[in-house]
Parts: structure tokens; sequence; C-alpha cells
């Protein structure tokens, strides 16, 4: 029998909700589940709700589930807000001064005074009091607390026996192996595979949901051997990281939709002066400041397009974080041999979610490197010497004037109005499209799940493939997921599709953008589930949509 469980915290914000989930997921993984994490809060500094769910399975997950085996509570709020999701085996942990309500409560002050500990360190008493309803052994709790929560581990380890010895096992979890994963979020698997795909400098200004992963190389810079730049505002972001590739460095950048909107003039200048340049944009729920911190898919057609004039640009966008990590060092690869911007394109779910992952199964990710001039001839930087990308020099290189140019240039990066050198220039920057597209032959471009000769197929793209992975499961259907969006997998995705009688596109914007891609490339869609209210598309959520489409 499978062993899939399900807990919630639940607090405000300022109750360290975050915290708290991070340690459970530490419990499961434990005792052997594959884990992901699921948090919601809403943009407010303190106040509002905030809580995490928190999936463990014998099986790899990447997507929540609506309905929850433990509950947490750390408010009534918690109780009252998510009673939709219990069922009647549903058993809640609880702070028993603020929350009155049936299940397994306890007094978190009582625990506090008797230990002299601060309010902060109540989550451990509900947190071991979980332990011990789950039926997980002290000595795992006492592991887990010590590896994860080594300041003030004593202290929390006794606010949190207080909880566990006040908790009897009401519904033990199976312990299902000694294997233990690393757990990492989207944007660290994302700042790990751009460091393992070469980069040297990362130039961001912090917008949620990509802030932490300015965090996390900020905090880390020394130990990768990179430098870590906070600019005063995004268009500053985009000119630094163009000026350091100019020089040599290797940069990536990252925002979101709002952030990237300012950006786009310098995309432009990257796509015409063909400087390489990775960024990545973590969508969230707009237009405008829309939800600052919650989901949404709404910008593809704009990352696709951004920027004026024509120019090739590679876009991806990985559904998992083990996905996340090979993709962003292939970013890094790509932006730095084709000498194009490259993006990866993320969103909330993914960047902030929490997943495990096992870094021995993580792919080999072949690498070209940089086409560097061998200092024979005379340099031409924009030289169109029949390769597909001009060779590379920079300031400072023995014999080599190296010039740069957002006009229409020529080959040495004179400015010129000629016709003939200027559909010359143009023809030599669009070939590299089609280069592109040759190699990326070498990778799985279109990730597919489910029955071969299913009549009905789902097709997705990014952190969807959760949902839509595990609906196909249940429902008999196969999901199909194209991962590289530019250039565009047409001819691999139409084999992926042959012989479905039936096409539904599920995303999470309101005018089913992947949809209207695929028309373009001369594939129909007949279906789409629309998700547009910032939240994720869960298994159940989306199996019941499918139902009411008469699937």
């Amino acid at each position: 029998m499978a062993q899939d469980v399900s807990v919630l915290v639940g607090g405000k914000a300022g109750d360290g909700i975050n915290s708290a989930g991070a340690v459970v997921a530490q419990l499961l993984n434990s005792v052997g589940y594959h884990t992901c994490t699921y948090y919601e809060y809403p943009s407010l500094i303190r106040g509002g709700h905030n809580f995490a769910i928190i999936r463990g399975a014998d099986h790899p997950v990447d997507v929540h589930r609506n309905m929850v085996d433990y509950v947490i509570a750390l408010n009534m709020d918690t109780i009252s807000l998510h009673s939709g999701r219990f069922h009647e085996k549903t058993v809640t942990v609880f702070n028993s001064d603020v929350v009155k309500a049936p299940g397994q409560g306890i007094s978190v002050s009582a625990a506090l005074t008797s230990e002299n500990a601060p309010a902060i360190m109540g989550n451990s008493a509900l947190i071991g009091a979980f332990a011990s309803s789950a039926g997980i052994p002290w000595d795992t709790v006492s592991e887990v607390f010590n590896r994860h929560i080594p300041k003030g581990a004593d202290i929390n380890l006794r606010v949190a026996r207080k909880g566990y010895d006040q908790v009897t096992a009401v519904h033990p979890i199976n312990r299902i192996g000694d294997r233990r994963f690393s757990l990492i979020s989207g944007n660290e698997a994302i700042a790990l595979g751009l460091i393992h795909g070469g980069l040297s400098a990362y130039v961001s200004y912090p917008m949620t949901p990509s802030s932490s992963l300015l965090h996390f190389l900020a905090e880390h810079a020394d130990r990768f051997g990179i430098t870590v730049i906070h600019p005063e505002n995004e268009i500053a972001v985009i000119l630094m990281a163009l000026g350091i590739s100019y020089a040599g460095g290797r940069p990536a950048i990252g925002t979101s939709g709002g952030g990237f909107c300012l950006m786009t003039e310098g995309l432009s200048l990257a796509g015409m002066a063909e400087i390489p340049l990775v960024i990545v944009v973590s969508q969230r729920t707009g237009p405008s400041t829309g939800l600052p911190t919650f989901t949404g898919q709404s910008d593809l057609h704009f990352i696709l397009h951004a920027g004026q004039g024509e120019f090739p640009r590679f876009v991806v966008a990985p559904g998992t974080a083990r996905e996340a990590y090979a993709w962003s060092a292939v970013a890094m690869d790509i932006a730095g041999h084709y000498q194009v911007p490259a993006i990866i394109l993320a969103d909330k779910t993914l960047s902030e979610g929490t997943f495990s992952l096992d870094p021995v199964q993580l792919p080999e990710v072949p690498f070209r490197g940089p086409v560097l001039w061998d200092g024979s001839n005379t340099y031409h930087r924009y030289a169109d010497n029949g390769s597909v990308v001009s060779h590379q020099a920079f300031p400072g290189t023995r014999g080599a004037v190296v010039k740069v140019n957002s006009y229409a240039h020529d080959e040495t990066g004179i400015t010129t109005e000629e016709a003939a050198i200027v559909a010359q220039m143009t023809r030599k920057r669009m070939r590299k499209a089609a280069h592109l597209a040759e190699a990326m032959e070498a990778y799985d471009t279109v990730i597919t799940d489910g029955p071969v000769h299913a009549g009905t197929m789902l097709v997705c793209w990014g952190s969807v493939q959760g949902a839509c992975t595990e609906a196909a499961h249940e429902l008999g259907l196969r999901a199909v997921r194209p991962v590289v969006l530019s250039p565009f997998p047409e001819i691999r995705l139409k084999q992926a599709l042959e012989g479905a009688r039936r096409l539904i596109s599920v995303e999470e914007n309101a005018t089913g953008q992947l949809a209207a891609l695929l028309r373009l490339h001369g594939i129909t869609v007949d279906t789409m589930v629309l998700q547009y209210d910032g939240r994720p598309l869960t298994p159940e959520m989306l199996v019941e949509r499918l139902k009411e489409a008469g699937v």
C-alpha cells in the first residue's frame, strides 16, 4: 500500500510557520519519506494567515494535496479556514491556550513557562506533540532538532518534549526507510545549477518570488567564489550584468515580471550586441503588483516576445527542482556558447517550494563552453566567418580591439546603415536560432508520462506538471509537457501527441497562453483548464475540473 501523508502548519505572520514547516519536512525525511512543501502567505510583514502544507510519500512528489492528515494549529484561524481540508481521520494538534477544538490540545504557555523559554519556541512544543501523535520516535525528533536547529537546540528540545509527552500516538506514520534526501527549494536548485554552469556573478534587485535566490547566493558567495551585487533598481541590474559579460564574466540576473518589464531594453541590447546573459524570471500573479506572494503562469507570451526587434533567445520552463538544477546549468552554457539571452522561466510554486532531491540522481549536463578567439588574424567581434557564432575576446586581450554596439553594425562593431551589411548581420544573428534548435535534439525537451495510446492527453508547462502527472495517472490519461519553449520543440511535441483524440491544456493563467503558442505550431487544443486565482492546482482540484469537462 502506498504511503502518502500530508501535514498542515498554520498561524499568523511572525509565528515562524516556514521554520516549523521545514522541521516537519525533516521529520518526515528522517523516516524515509520523499517530501515537498508548499508555503502560502499574504504580502504582509505581520498579521494575516500563513500556512505550509508538507507532503511526504514513498515516491518522489512535486505537488501538495488538498486534504491533510495532520494539522498543527498555532491559532484558531488555522482550524476555521482549513476545515474543508479535513477528513474523518485528520488529527489536529493545537495550542489550547488560543484554540478551542476537538483534537490533541496542549498548553504552549505552560510548556514555555516550565522551561523559561521565549515565545518563539512555542512551535517546538507543537512539533513535539505532532511527532508523538504521528508515532515518530523521540530519538528521531532529537536528531532532527540537533541537526537543523543548532542554535538553542537544547532548550527547543526540552520544550518539544513537553508537547511530546502530553500526546499519545493517534495515527502512526509508518517508517519506510532510513534513506535521507537533500531538501532544497526551487530557487536553491536554480542557484546551484547556475553555479554548476559556470556562474561568476549574480546581480539582482529583490522581487518576490525570486528574492530567495539572491539571498542564498549572497549567503554562500565566498563558498562558491562568486560575486553577488544588489544594485539600486532592475535597469541597473541588467546593464551591470551586461557589462560583466562584456568584460568576460559569466553573469546571471533574477527578477519577477514587474522587474523584467524594466529590463526589456537591456534585453534587446543583449540581442543586438550578442552579449551572453542568463535571466531568471519567477512568475507571480499579475498584472501590475497583482498578488506579490502568489503564483501564476501569465508571463509566457511576454517572455517570448519581450524587447524590440528580432533576435534569438533560449527559454526553458523547468517543472521540478531536479529540472531547475539541470536546465539552469544548461542555460548558462547555451547563453555563453551561442551569445544569446537565456531565460529560466519559473513561478512562485517552484521557486519557494521545498522538495526532496537525491544528488546521486542529478543528470550529467553536457557543456559546449564559449567560442573564444585564438589570437590569429585580425580580431572582429562580429566576424561572419561561417561558423555558428563569432569568436569572443574580452577587453585586455592582447592584439584585440573589442567593440560591441547596440546600433546596427558591421563585423568589426562599427555602426553602419548600409543595407547589405545590415541584412548580412541580421542573417548572422538569426542563424543562431536554427543551430540552437539543432542543439536541443540532445536534450529531453518534451516530457511524457502515462499510456502512450491514451485517447485524451493533457498538455501543460512549468510547475503544473505535478498536478497534471498525478491526475493523468488517476484518470488513465497521458501527460505531455514541453520544457523548452524557445526554440519550440514542434516536431518532438507533435510526436508525443500522436494519437490524441482530445487534447486538454492545463495552465495557471486566464487566457491559455500555452494553448495559443501551440496553435502557432499547428497544434489545436480542444479544451482548456485554467486556474488564475493565485493558488496552484492540486491533483484533487485538477481531477475534479477534468471530470467537469467530461473526461
